[in-house]
């Protein structure tokens, strides 16, 4: 590198240096007025929440106060009857001593790293003089938990009006964090039951998946659906994978964001013969190369012979020295538990089997254990 190559890139570093200034604090002026927003939410909804349980208030009163609101501050966005009871649903929830009491089982298990709160400091006594309590009542408001802050206003509405359960509540809220969703990114995430295909109790991962990604379980789904394709009941898998080409940004969304196209027939050159992978992908959390095939019957045995040939050959001739060994996903169109669970018990290959459906089905309600995902989490 000769000198003026040696000062552009010393420039280079300091403007990097300056663009992560600027991000971080960014970054937390972005919390700082995330945080505040829900803290309006929260002590919003307290307060309509006290004045309704009282019965001081009824729904008609709801409605005037949108509509003062409205006329005292035009500028004001947010807080039609319909947001102003959406404020009092998030306070009796994440108030309620059901999740309180949800919160504190995890963090007596030291699966939350912190369990504080950010609301009214006791000392704001403005605050607390406009909710009409004194300083022994003050100790005695609910506050909000800091876990909330970890998703906006928006994502909480639709939390609170798609799950039933404050299980499934917590998954989303930690879920959308983690993968940083937009509200339509979230709305389908539960619309696809993610919840259930993420806590799931059968596996459906090879032993050498478990040995080389333990946490893998929680990255990949063992349903995708596919029904952003339109495809027919009979479909040929040329028709499957040029699909999935032309609509691949929905397909990485269902597969995760992590997942970086690499291409389409990847060719494999080995002992003169050329092979094909359907699509290569990278994965930017466990860096490593991604193989998905696609089938369009029902899962056989025979196609693990396939993809851990692959494997062997994208490890040997693709992979490079800073990156981790390949996996193989087969994506079938239907899948025998029992038969995968044989093909999987022995294959020391990283590799899993999921299908695909060509529509959504309705959800099924369950209610799951989330300890390992928030030990998943944390980490």
């Amino acid at each position: 590198m000769n000198t003026l190559d040696a000062a552009h890139s010393s420039i280079e570093t300091h403007f990097e240096q300056v663009h992560a200034i600027i991000h971080l604090h960014r970054s937390r002026a972005l919390k700082v007025v995330n945080n505040e927003s829900l803290l309006i939410c929260w002590n919003v909804g307290q307060y309509v929440s006290q004045k309704l349980r009282q019965s001081q208030w009824g729904g008609k009163v709801v409605t005037q106060l949108s509509e003062y609101l409205r006329t005292q501050d035009p500028s004001l966005k947010g807080y039609s009857r319909r947001n102003i009871y959406n404020m009092v649903s998030f306070f009796e929830t994440y108030s309620s001593p059901q999740f309180v009491a949800l919160l504190h089982t995890f963090h007596a298990q030291n699966e939350f790293v912190q369990f504080q709160t950010a609301q009214i400091e006791n000392t704001d006594n403005e605050l607390l003089k406009l909710m009409q309590v004194d300083d022994e009542q003050s100790q005695e408001i609910e506050k909000l938990p800091k876990i909330l802050s970890l998703i906006n206003w928006t994502n909480h509405v639709e939390i609170l009006s798609s799950c039933k359960f404050l299980e499934e509540k917590l998954f989303y809220i930690l879920y959308a964090s983690k993968e940083r969703f937009e509200v339509k990114e979230l709305k389908r995430a539960i619309k696809t039951n993610a919840y259930a295909h993420i806590l799931k109790t059968e596996n459906n991962q090879s032993k050498g998946m478990e040995t080389a990604y333990p946490q893998s379980n929680y990255l990949f789904k063992d349903v995708a659906y596919l029904d952003f394709l339109g495809l027919p009941q009979k479909h040929s898998e040329k028709r499957l994978q040029n699909d999935i080409l032309a609509n691949m940004k929905d397909f990485i969304l269902e597969l995760g964001k992590d997942f970086l196209f690499i291409g389409q027939e990847y060719p494999l050159q080995v002992g003169g013969k050329t092979f094909k992978i359907d699509l290569l992908f990278f994965h930017r959390a466990l860096q490593c190369l991604v193989a998905v095939e696609l089938k369009t019957t029902e899962f056989e045995p025979a196609f693990m012979g396939q993809l851990e040939f692959y494997l062997e050959a994208l490890d040997n001739d693709v992979k490079r020295s800073n990156e981790n060994p390949s996996i193989g996903i087969l994506l079938c169109k239907e899948t025998n538990r029992e038969i995968v669970r044989y093909a999987l018990n022995r294959s020391l290959s990283p590799t899993m089997i999921a299908k695909y459906e060509r529509e959504l089905i309705p959800k099924e309600v369950l209610q799951k254990s989330l300890h390992e995902f928030l030990h998943f989490i944390k980490e």
